[in-house]
This record gives C-alpha cells, structure tokens and sequence, in this order.
C-alpha cells in the first residue's frame, strides 16, 4: 500500500437564490443518502490554490486540492481516468474508493488527509473500471462492485482491493428478463457494462456504450463464496419515449420513500428515474446540452457531473442541485483554472462539520481535483 498526504473535498451550502429546473411528472424532492460527519479537514500542509471562486450566491468554490496530491503512480496514468468514485456512507465511515487504469485501486481516507493505492489483482488493475459502487451483502460485508466497460465484465471486491467475484457478460441461454435483450447476446451482442448500484440483493447494471442500452440486473447469492448470477429484469432500452435511453451512463439507486433507481441519459440531458421493478416514474431534466455522466445525493442535495455544457466551447459545469433545482454551476475550467476540466466524468459529495464538499474527475485527459466552498 503506497499513501502520500491530500486533502480532498468541495463545499457548499443552501443558497436562496436558484436556477429553474423542469422535471415531469412533477414528484417529490429526492430523499437523501444516509449522511456521515466527520471532522473537518484541518488542512495542514496544503494551501488552497489561488484560482478565484466560481458558482452562484453562496455556493461559490475555490480550488482546495489538484492531482499534485496523488501517489505517484496514480499521477503516472491520471491522463486516461475514466471512471468515478464510491463514497462509504455507513455510519463513522466516510471514505471514498475509486480506481485509474494501470494503477488500480485507490481510497481516499474519511478525514479527507490522505490518499491509499490499494494492492489490486492484475486482471482489474489494467483495465478501465468505468464507475465504483459500495454495497453491504447479507451478511453486512463491504464490497466494491466496479464495471470494465471495455472488458465486459463487473469485478467485486473487497474494501482491501481483493477480488472476490468476476460477473461475465450474459450467455446465450441466459434469461434476462426481455426477449430482445436474450436475443441481444444470444446474437452475439457486446456487453459494455457503464455503472453498478445494489439494492436489496440485486445488482443494477447500465450499458449505454452498447446498441443494448438495457439497464440489467444480477442476483446477489450467498457470502461464503459470494455468488453472483444473472437475472430475469431488464428496463430501459435505447429511444427517446419516456424512459428510454440514449446512453445509459450512471446509475444510482436513491434510498427513500419511495425507493428509486435513476439513470443518468447523457445525450436527452436528463435523470430517467424508475421503481425497483424497473416501472418508469419520471424524469428529472438537466440543461440542455449538458450531457450528464451520474448524479450523486446527499441531505437534500445532489451533484452532477456534465461531460459537456450548453457551450461546447467552453468547458463543462458541475451541477449542485438541491431537491429539484440547480442552485450552482461551477466552472472549472474557465472560473478556477483547471485547464484538465473540459469535460467532467463523475463528481460526488461528502459532508463534514455540516459543509459539503465535492470530489471530482475529468476525462480525455483525465484528472483530479477538489474545491471548497468560500465561505
């Protein structure tokens, strides 16, 4: 295990003032994901860059931490990130797992002051681990479950980085709900698996990188080994009606009342939000042109990470909504100088000494950074 000092994180608070958000049918704001409080990072040793602020009113950010923080062989590859980052909301956790192509696994810790490369079995290490999701089994064990959008497979590991389960991509005879998704691979189809969440014994799996565009799902069986199979619900698929997708990106299960899964749409720029059982219940919808890779909640809030802006020319915002509404656009690029930001591929909350804070991650090139709210 390598380790080297960082503090990492991006604040905001409520503001009065807000942007218009449409969504339809109209539904209740989103319920939170368990929040969990921690210290607030003293920030010894790490001086917040002078990059100016960017945001509205009071959600306004600076720069606290680059990619200068990583170890040294996450910074080695940050160029071809690709991926997104998993935050443990357990109670007195706080830390937050992601992963980088040839240097694999990596944790930041709960108070936010330093960064661990995790040892990482060499068939994950190398490839690209497209999202990462946290989930307990039954047995209230932690694992990370991490998609290989190009290998066709979604990895299961341990919190240590030890592989425990590799789900291969369907079998011809596999019955997965929907007679055109069997026919998809019973055809030969490529499964391209985009982002992993878990509820209630089933894994949730987007593949928008595919013509499938199917949110699949896979039975979780048993701890001692841990078994994982494929299993007969489908939703989704590719189209413009409502909840159809047109890439199915990131997927986030909302625990609440009621529970939800919802997808990120990048190109319809929107938040296709659907039951358990797959029934579509709405959608939520983002600027238009923003192309939003994930969305992350927390106490009332949520983050988006957009690939893209209204304005191409310029680089992508990320998005702080609170309940149905934008509240903030931060500039990265352009406001707070971080020229790696044109496009953004996952941002996500945490909460410390009741201040939120964002991490995030660029793509083509990658990169790494974490701002702060000024106060």
């Amino acid at each position: 295990m390598r380790r080297c000092s960082i503090l990492a994180a991006v604040v905001f608070a409520a503001s009065s003032s807000s942007l218009p958000l449409e969504a339809h049918p109209p539904h209740s704001p989103h319920p939170d994901r368990e929040a969990v409080e921690a210290r607030r990072p003293s920030g010894a040793g790490i001086a917040p860059r002078e990059h100016g602020t960017s945001g509205q009113g009071a959600l306004r950010f600076r720069v606290l931490l680059t990619s200068e923080e990583l170890p040294e062989r996450a910074r080695e590859v940050l160029a071809s990130a690709h991926g997104g980052f998993a935050v443990d909301r357990r109670p007195g956790r706080g830390e937050v797992y992601f992963a980088l192509p040839g240097a694999g696994l990596l944790q930041i810790s709960a108070d936010l002051q330093s960064v661990h490369l995790l040892d990482t079995d060499p068939v994950m290490r190398d490839v690209n681990l497209h999202n990462t999701t946290l989930w307990e089994a039954a047995d209230g064990t932690p694992l990370l479950s991490l998609p290989a959008n190009d290998e066709g497979r979604v990895f299961t590991t341990t919190l240590s980085g030890r592989l425990v389960h590799t789900l291969e991509a369907p079998g011809g005879g596999s019955d997965l709900g929907r007679p055109e998704v069997n026919a998809y691979f019973r055809e030969g189809g490529r499964f391209t698996p985009t982002d992993v969440d878990h509820l209630q014994g089933l894994l949730y799996v987007t593949t928008g990188y595919s013509d499938l565009d199917w949110v699949l799902t896979a039975g979780v069986h048993g701890t001692s080994p841990l078994a994982i199979d494929w299993h007969d619900l489908a939703f989704g698929g590719r189209g413009t009606g409502p909840g159809q997708l047109g890439t199915g990106h990131g997927v986030t299960v909302v625990r609440g009342d009621p529970v939800r899964v919802d997808v990120a749409d990048r190109p319809h720029a929107e938040i296709d939000r659907f039951a358990p059982d797959g029934t579509y219940l709405s959608t939520l919808e983002l600027p238009e042109g923003s192309f939003p890779c994930d969305i992350d909640y927390l106490d009332g809030h949520a983050v988006v990470g957009a690939l893209h802006g209204p304005d191409r020319e310029k680089g992508a915002p990320v998005y702080v909504l609170q309940g149905d509404r934008v509240v903030s656009e931060v500039r990265p690029k352009e406001e707070l100088g971080l020229e790696g930001f044109q496009h953004i591929h996952n941002a996500v909350l945490r909460r410390i000494d009741g201040r939120f804070y964002i991490i995030m991650q660029a793509w083509n090139p990658g990169d790494f950074a974490i701002l702060e709210q000024v106060d």
